[in-house]
C-alpha cells in the first residue's frame, strides 16, 4: 500500500529572512561564503558545504559597524535555513584579530551623547548574539588574532573556539567607558570561575590563548608561527608553569626585555594559518559524521544555559548601555579615538573620580578637564 493518491506541495520553501544585501567583499563588511565540505584527505563530500562569516575589516582589527551588525545577523540566520550547510565557521579577516568589539570611530563621531541612536544600535548587537544562540547548526569561532570586548562576547556565543596561538582574550568595557555586559557577564561565569569572570571583566586585562585554553574558555590553541618552514610555539607567551607571588601561573605574556626579543623573533617568522584551517574543518567533519537532529538537540539542550542569563539581562543593559553614552561612554570612547591626537587613550581617571566627589554636574567643564588635550 502506497499513500501516493495524497496530496503533497514538494517545492522546497525559502525560509530566510533576508537576501545578500547585507554581505560584501570590500571592507568594512561581513563576508558569507558557502565552501565545500572536505574530509581529513581534502576529498569533497558532494551537496554538503561549511557557511563561513568573517568579520572583514582588518585596518580596525575586525571592529564591527553598524552595517557589518546586519551582515552578521543575515549570514547566521542564512545559515541556519540552509539545508545544505553543516556547520558554521565564524571568523575574521586576516592574522591580527578575531574581532575587537564595536567600532570606537563610529561611537564616538556618531553613538556618543545619542542614547537613542545607540539604542537602536544594541537592538542589533543584541540581534548578533541571538543570531548565534539560535543558529540551527554548530557555530565555531575561528580566533586568527584578538578576541576582545565585544569581539570576545560574540565569541562566546558560538559553541566552539579553536584559536592561533597569537590570540589574545579579554575585555576593555571599564577602561574605555562601557562594562562588559553584551555576554561576558552572563557566559564568562559558566566558562570560567566566578573570580576569574570577575577579573577579567573587571581589570580588562589580555589572557594568552594557553591560558585561555587552560581555564577552559577555548577548545584548541594552534601554533601558527613558522620558522625555517616549522611550526613554533608564540614566543611572547610563558608555557611552562611556575609560582610568581604565591599564585601558580600560566600561559602569561611576556614583558620588558624579554617581550622585545621575543617580538624581534616574530618578525623573523612567517604567519600560516593553514593549521588552524586544517583543526577546523577536523572538527567540522566529526560533527558533518553524526545524527544532525541528535546533534543540534545536544547542542540547544547545551546553549540553553546561556541563553537563560543572556535573556535574563539583555534587554535591561541594552537601556543601561544607551543611557551610559551621555557621559562614561562619551568620555572613553572619545578618548580612544582621539589617542593619535592626544597621545592618550583613556581620561584623566582620578580628575574625573575628584569631580564627582565634589558633586559637580557632568558637562562641559567636567569633559574638558578629563579628556587629555593634545600636547
Amino acid at each position: 500500500m502506497t499513500l501516493d493518491w495524497l496530496p503533497r506541495d514538494d517545492k522546497l520553501k525559502d525560509h530566510n529572512l533576508f537576501g545578500e544585501e547585507h554581505w560584501g567583499t570590500q571592507p568594512p563588511c561581513t563576508m558569507y561564503e558557502r565552501r565545500p565540505l572536505v574530509d581529513p584527505e581534502g576529498n569533497t563530500a558532494p551537496d554538503l558545504y561549511t557557511a563561513w562569516i568573517t568579520l572583514n575589516n582588518p585596518k580596525q582589527y575586525n571592529s564591527y559597524t553598524t552595517k557589518m551588525a546586519k551582515g552578521v545577523i543575515a549570514g547566521f540566520t542564512a545559515a541556519s535555513s540552509d539545508r545544505s550547510v553543516v556547520a558554521v565557521v565564524f571568523t575574521g579577516m586576516g592574522d591580527k584579530a578575531f574581532c575587537t568589539g564595536g567600532n570606537t570611530v563610529e561611537y564616538s563621531e556618531y553613538y556618543a551623547r545619542r542614547p537613542n541612536e545607540y539604542g537602536e544600535y544594541m537592538d542589533l548587537f543584541n540581534g548578533m548574539v541571538d543570531a548565534i544562540l539560535n543558529c540551527k547548526k554548530p557555530v565555531i569561532c575561528r580566533v586568527n588574532g584578538m578576541r576582545v570586548a565585544g569581539g570576545q562576547e560574540i565569541g562566546m556565543a558560538c559553541d566552539l573556539a579553536v584559536a592561533s596561538d597569537l590570540a589574545v582574550f579579554g575585555q576593555a568595557g571599564p577602561r574605555h567607558g562601557s562594562a562588559p555586559v553584551g555576554g561576558a557577564t552572563d557566559f564568562l561565569p559558566w566558562f570560567l570561575t566566578i573570580e576569574d569572570a570577575m577579573w577579567s571583566c573587571v581589570s580588562c586585562e589580555q589572557w594568552s590563548a594557553y591560558k585561555m585554553k587552560l581555564k577552559g574558555l577555548i577548545s584548541k590553541v594552534v601554533p601558527v608561527l613558522k620558522q625555517d618552514g616549522k611550526f613554533i610555539r608564540n614566543p611572547l607567551v610563558h608555557t611552562e608553569t611556575y609560582v610568581r607571588d604565591g599564585e601558580i601561573v600560566y600561559g602569561e605574556l611576556q614583558t620588558g626585555e624579554a617581550a622585545k626579543d621575543a617580538k624581534a623573533l616574530m618578525a623573523q617568522c612567517e604567519r600560516d594559518l593553514s593549521g588552524l584551517d586544517r583543526t577546523v574543518n577536523e572538527i567540522v567533519w566529526r560533527l558533518a559524521n553524526l545524527f544532525p537532529g541528535c546533534l543540534q538537540m545536544s547542542i540547544d539542550a547545551i546553549r540553553a544555559k546561556k541563553k537563560f542569563f543572556w535573556d535574563q539581562a539583555k534587554l535591561g543593559n541594552r537601556h543601561w548601555l544607551a543611557a551610559n553614552m551621555m557621559v562614561e561612554a562619551f568620555l572613553g570612547f572619545t578618548a580612544f579615538s582621539t589617542r593619535k591626537i592626544t597621545g592618550r587613550d583613556t581620561i584623566d581617571f582620578l580628575e574625573y573620580r575628584r569631580r564627582i566627589a565634589l558633586g559637580e554636574e557632568m558637562g562641559t567643564p567636567v569633559f574638558e578637564a578629563v579628556l587629555r588635550s593634545p600636547g
